[in-house]
């Protein structure tokens, strides 16, 4: 049972009662109600997917599973750590993860920083603790990348955000393993808003992961995450996303970077699962030396809608940008990239190249490309490139010759066609998107 659950649906009396639930100062409050006035008068987007199913007014906003927050595993509820176990979250925190939190619903249940980067400064805490706990360090840099007009699920966000991560790196702080961070929607019709902020000081270095599930429900649950990265002076930040949503899910996402003077901006995205996601994590190269890289992956099976892509923008001569984006498709599955490459006047010297490539398994799959260039400089040097194939027969009859049955290899070619995204990957979260892949291929063969 849950400690607190409000009623369906959004209002002003919703967004205020969850602002007196978690004893936010009253300038939160403000930003909160000001959000929740862009998202009223905000369309839904019409360029993309078909959101005419999400019923906005058949959403929980937020359920608080329980009353407090556990720094020691032993001490979850006994309910909640089964689901938690079962993804192999403990086993992974032991043996791999500087850190680790849970978000289970509305509130992150469990969080954990290994005492070495306590002591070296490093902030990891929800984000809603970090507002409490460092009250000018959060006021700061909340919402410096993403305004809460941005888009209307970036409004949605603001106004009813709870959860998420907020990371601080000191300057020349360098974790040498991953921080992970895994959220789960466990109730029908649940809409779970966390709200991420990583702020990595001069030549310290962090790489952050995430995982999401959800169970199947007949009803849509909506998931519509804000996550902000400041990447100052030489710092570094690779965030990777590994994300299994259930086919009910709608997954409505904003990602958005600044890296500075020669500091480097990784996204690392794999979406499986869901019923709609529209998400282009995207990075701002602010100063000269910056650098971003965007490897993602999509698999769109039947009646799903993988929309997905990278933007960055280019605002100071001498940054460079790479992004390649991988999808596959089968039974009826779309598998749409959106991007961007914006390089303003007088960005000289940048260097971007951007490379897509799709993968149909059946006649039904379905792929699309829609690339923006808006390039106002003329000393650069910019690459497109965009493929679409199926698999080779020929291929699978060299494999099968070498005994191989058929589904396993498909599988392999399907393995080498990923292998781009796989190989940026830690050695344990390379071998679960292998198993995704495998469990994806189950039944798409004949």
């Amino acid at each position: 049972m849950s400690a607190i659950t409000f009623p369906k649906g959004l209002s002003r009396d919703i967004v205020i009662a969850i602002s007196t639930e978690k004893n936010e100062p009253g300038w939160m409050t403000d930003f909160r109600l000001k959000a929740l006035d862009h998202f009223e008068r905000m369309p839904m987007p019409a360029w993309g997917p078909d959101l005419s199913g999400l019923d906005i007014s058949d959403i929980y906003y937020y359920l608080k599973p329980f009353e407090k927050q556990e720094h020691t595993w032993n001490d979850v509820p006994e309910k909640i750590k089964e689901t938690f176990q079962a993804l192999g979250i403990p086993q992974a925190e032991r043996k791999f993860l500087a850190g680790v939190g849970a978000q289970y619903e509305s509130e992150v249940i469990y969080k954990s920083l290994r005492q070495k980067w306590q002591q070296k400064g490093v902030i990891f805490l929800d984000t809603g603790a970090a507002l409490r706990e460092y009250p000018d360090l959060f006021k700061k840099y909340f919402a410096s990348v993403i305004a809460a007009h941005d888009n209307k699920f970036a409004a949605l966000n603001s106004a009813v955000w709870s959860g998420g991560s907020f990371v601080y790196l000191p300057e020349g702080v360098h974790i040498d393993m991953p921080l992970q961070a895994y959220f789960r929607i466990n109730a029908q019709s649940m809409g779970q808003f966390e709200r991420t902020l990583i702020i990595a000081e001069p030549n310290s270095t962090v790489h952050y992961v995430e995982g999401c599930s959800a169970p199947v429900y007949q009803k849509a649950s909506l998931h519509s995450a804000v996550v902000e990265l400041i990447a100052h002076e030489s710092a570094q930040i690779r965030y990777t996303t590994i994300q299994n949503w259930s086919e009910n899910v709608y997954n409505l996402v904003t990602k958005r970077a600044v890296a500075y003077r020669n500091a480097r901006v990784e996204w690392i995205d794999g979406n499986f699962g869901s019923k709609i996601t529209m998400k282009y994590p995207a990075v701002i190269l602010k100063e000269p030396g910056a650098r971003a890289q965007i490897i993602s992956l999509a698999v769109a099976n039947s009646l799903q809608h993988q929309d997905t892509g990278g933007k960055v923008i280019h605002l100071a001569p001498n940054t460079t940008s790479n992004i390649v984006s991988k999808s596959i498709s089968k039974k009826g599955g779309c598998a749409s990239y959106r991007g961007l490459v914006k390089v303003i006047k007088g960005a000289e010297h940048v260097i971007s190249k951007v490379q897509c490539e799709a993968l149909l398994l059946d006649k039904l799959a379905r792929s699309e490309t829609y690339p923006t260039i808006d390039i106002k400089e003329q000393l650069v040097n910019i690459g497109h490139e965009a493929s679409v194939s199926t698999i080779d027969d020929e291929q699978i009859f060299y494999l099968m010759s070498r005994g191989i049955c058929q589904q396993h290899a498909h599988a392999l070619v399907v393995n080498g066609f990923i292998d781009a995204f796989i190989k940026e990957l830690p050695m344990e979260y390379a071998v679960e998107i292998n198993r995704l892949i495998a469990h994806e291929m189950e039944g798409s063969i004949g």
